[in-house]
């Protein structure tokens, strides 16, 4: 068997951290008096905090110095630490847990691969960290996604070529991140969001054992 890498992306795939985005992207929104929904919160999926704040004050046509913005992004971190604050392995995603488990019995190396950085304090509250052989977060690239810099990365220190890894990620970007740098793209979401990828799934439930041998296999 072919010693293959699996990345994975934190937000919207292993946890649901979004929602802690989503509410605190709202409260800054909401102090700037920006209308901000969770329509306008899918364009910030798997974007950096920067230019996440660059959409939301694009949004609302608002022009504020840089000190201004480093303010409103302390801010922003500050509110969703506080969130994350309580988090335990009850906000492992369905499914998740057990795929993780197969392919480390498996002795398949597994790595994260988030534009996130409280990656780590993250794995650690939800008890799985010791499962990453690799975690490439916020703090350890220049580029967002779609620059594949991320995922080139943690193949990197997985010992892997990048056609010999498998990505799985929820955001656009991130998918067409992982089809630049010549990986295998896993949709987990909406497939007709996600339609660049090779292959979709709602969730990890819904991902058959054999689908892991099939691409161990190969």
């Amino acid at each position: 068997m072919k010693k293959k890498g699996f990345i994975f992306d934190l937000d919207g795939v292993i946890v649901d951290t979004a929602r802690y985005h989503f509410l605190a992207w709202q409260k800054i929104s909401d102090e700037l008096g920006i209308e901000f929904t969770p329509e306008h919160n899918e364009r910030l999926k798997g974007v950096s905090r920067i230019r996440s704040l660059d959409i939301i004050l694009e949004l609302g046509k608002i022009d504020v110095s840089q000190d201004d913005k480093d303010l409103w992004l302390k801010k922003k971190n500050e509110d969703y630490l506080a969130y994350i604050e309580n988090m335990d392995e009850s906000e492992i995603l369905d499914g998740v847990s057990k795929v993780l488990h197969f392919l480390k019995e498996r002795n398949q190396p597994i790595a994260l691969g988030s534009a996130s950085k409280n990656a780590r304090p993250i794995l650690e509250k939800t008890g799985i960290i010791h499962l990453f052989d690799a975690i490439v977060d916020g703090n350890d690239v220049t580029n967002a996604k779609p620059d594949p810099e991320v995922f080139l990365q943690a193949a990197r220190l997985l010992g892997v070529d990048p056609q010999d890894a498998i990505v799985f990620e929820d955001s656009v970007a991130g998918i067409q991140a992982a089809n630049i740098a010549g990986m295998t793209s896993v949709g987990i979401g909406n497939a007709d969001v996600l339609s660049e990828a090779h292959y979709n799934f709602p969730d990890f439930t819904h991902i058959d054992p054999q689908f892991f041998s099939n691409f161990l296999a190969n």
